[in-house]
C-alpha cells in the first residue's frame, strides 16, 4: 500500500507519467538538492539514474519520471553528491600501537582489513576516497575488485607506499626509500607503472633537492600529482620550491602560526593561474575532537567501525584503546589543538582549495565515523559555511583529481554517486553521520 500510496503521489505531482517505460531507471523524487556547483538548492528535485549515470536532473514540475522506474522517496532530506575524504588509511582500522599492527596484519591487509575499511566507507556515504599509503600490490588489487564490483566500497584513488628519504624499520612494504635522483625516480617509475593515481611524498625535508625534483618530475611526467607532507616547515618550503600539488595535514609543531615567508610562497604560487589550483587537506578534525573523546570515548563503542572486521581484530583493537588517554600518539594534540585554527585560517586567506581528508585509520579514527566529523568541525569550530565544506569533500576533490568530468556534482551524464540524508544539511552538517541512502555508480547500497 506504501508503495501504491507514493506512486499515486508522483503522478498527481507530476501531472501524470510520462508515457515511456523504463524499468532499469530510478528516480530519486522530492529532495532538497544540494548539486555540488554551489548554487542555491533545488527543492522538489528529481533525479534519474539509468544504469551508472545520470541521466536528467530537474524539478517534480519540469521532470517526469517514466513509467516503472524505481522512485526513492526523497521527500524531507537533503540530496548531495557522494561524499569524497581525500586522506584515508584502508590498512589501518584505528589501532593505537603501530609498531604491533605492522608486524601482526600485512598478510590480512588485502583479504580482510583494507575490504572492511572500504565497506565501512561507503556506508557513510563517502563513494570516492584517497588511499594514500599501503602495500603497492594490496592497493591496486583492492582497487580493482571495488571497480568490478567484487567488493563494496568507495572508488579509490590509491598511491601505494609512501616516497621517503628511509622507510621505518618493518615498515618497507609500504614505504619506499630513496637514495639518490635515479633512484628516486625509479621508485615513482615503478609506482607509475603498476597503476597508481597519485604519488606521496612525505619527510622530504630529509631528501636532497636533487631527489625531491625527480619524484615531483617523473610524477607529472606519468601525469600523477603528487602529495606531500606539511609537518613541518621545511617540508612546505621544498614541497612549494620543487612544484608538489597537495600537502596534507596542519602541522606537527605547536607554533603558533605558518612563518611569513611560507604564507608569501604559497600565495605567490596560487598565483600562477597556469598551473592550477595548489591544494591542501589539513585533517584538523582530531585536533579539536580528543579531549572530548578521551573522557568520552563513547565512539570506540560504536559498532559501527567494527562491522565487516574479523572478531578477533576488533577484540586486538578494543584492548589497544583501553585507556585512550594514555596514547603516546596524541599527548602533543591538546597543544597542537591551539594553534589549529589560527594555522587554518592563515591557509583560507592565501587563496589556495582546502580539501576534506581525515587520515582515517590512525589511532582513535575510525573510517564510518572520521568525514562528517571532519566537515563538523570546519562548520562549527572553524566557521566555514556549510556550502563550502560540501563543495569541499565533493567538487574540488574531484577537480584536484581531474575526474570533474565523471564526479563531483550531479548532473546529467555523470556517474550516478549520491547520498540522501533526512533533514537539511546546510543547516545541520552533523546530519552525515547517519546517511540515510549511498548510491555508487547508479546502485544503491544503502
Amino acid at each position: 500500500m506504501k508503495s501504491l500510496r507514493f506512486s499515486v503521489f508522483v503522478a498527481v505531482l507530476l501531472g501524470g507519467l510520462c508515457a515511456s517505460s523504463s524499468a532499469n531507471v530510478t528516480a530519486l523524487v522530492g529532495g532538497r538538492l544540494i548539486d555540488g556547483w554551489g548554487g542555491a538548492p533545488v527543492n522538489n528535485s528529481v533525479v534519474l539514474i539509468e544504469g551508472e549515470r545520470i541521466k536528467a536532473v530537474g524539478t517534480v514540475d519540469s521532470l517526469p519520471v517514466p513509467a516503472g522506474a524505481d522512485v526513492i522517496d526523497c521527500r524531507g532530506m537533503s540530496l548531495l553528491p557522494g561524499l569524497w575524504d581525500c586522506h584515508v588509511h584502508t590498512m589501518l582500522l584505528g589501532h593505537s600501537d603501530y609498531d604491533h599492527w605492522d608486524k601482526t596484519y600485512p598478510a590480512r591487509f588485502e583479504s580482510e582489513i583494507m575490504p572492511a575499511a572500504a565497506h565501512q566507507l561507503l556506508n557513510a556515504g563517502v563513494t570516492s576516497a584517497v588511499d594514500l599509503g599501503a602495500p603497492l600490490e594490496a592497493s591496486i588489487n583492492v582497487r580493482e575488485r571495488i571497480r568490478k564490483g567484487e567488493i563494496p566500497g568507495p572508488t579509490l584513488y590509491v598511491s601505494g607506499p609512501f616516497i621517503q628519504h628511509a622507510p621505518y624499520p618493518g615498515t618497507e612494504a609500504f614505504r619506499w626509500g630513496v637514495n639518490g635522483a635515479a633512484d628516486a625516480q625509479a621508485k615513482v617509475k615503478k609506482l607509475a607503472d603498476a597503476g597508481v593515481n597519485v604519488i606521496k611524498l612525505i619527510d622530504q625535508d630529509q631528501m636532497t633537492g636533487p631527489e625531491i625534483e625527480a619524484v615531483v618530475t617523473e610524477a607529472h611526467a606519468h601525469k600523477l600529482p603528487v602529495v606531500a607532507h606539511a609537518h613541518r616547515p621545511e617540508e612546505i618550503r621544498l614541497g612549494l620550491k620543487y612544484g608538489v600539488d597537495r600537502f596534507e595535514h596542519t602541522g606537527l609543531a605547536t607554533a603558533p602560526e605558518y612563518p611569513a615567508d611560507i604564507l608569501q610562497s604559497i600565495q605567490e604560487r596560487t598565483a600562477k593561474m597556469a598551473l592550477g589550483p595548489l591544494y591542501w587537506c589539513p585533517t584538523i578534525e582530531g585536533f579539536f575532537n580528543y579531549e572530548y573523546q578521551v573522557g568520552n570515548p563513547m565512539h570506540v563503542e560504536d559498532a559501527g567501525w567494527q562491522q565487516f572486521v574479523p572478531p578477533d581484530i576488533v577484540a586486538d583493537i578494543k584492548q589497544s584503546l583501553a585507556h585512550p588517554g594514555w596514547l603516546a600518539y596524541y599527548q602533543i594534540t591538546p597543544l597542537r589543538a591551539k594553534t589549529s585554527a589560527a594555522k587554518f585560517a592563515q591557509l583560507q586567506k592565501t587563496g589556495l582549495v582546502l580539501l576534506i581528508g581525515t587520515d582515517s585509520g590512525i589511532p582513535m579514527k575510525f573510517h564510518n565515523q572520521s568525514t562528517w566529523r571532519e566537515l563538523d568541525i570546519w562548520v562549527n569550530k572553524l566557521g566555514v559555511d556549510s556550502m563550502t565544506a560540501i563543495r569541499a569533500a565533493t567538487y574540488w576533490p574531484a577537480v584536484s583529481l581531474k575526474v570533474d568530468q565523471d564526479y563531483g556534482t550531479i548532473q546529467a551524464g555523470k556517474y550516478a554517486d549520491l547520498i540522501a540524508v533526512k533533514g537539511d544539511v546546510l543547516r545541520y552538517i552533523d546530519l552525515l553521520q547517519r546517511v540515510d541512502v549511498v548510491i555508487k555508480h547508479g546502485h544503491r547500497y544503502k
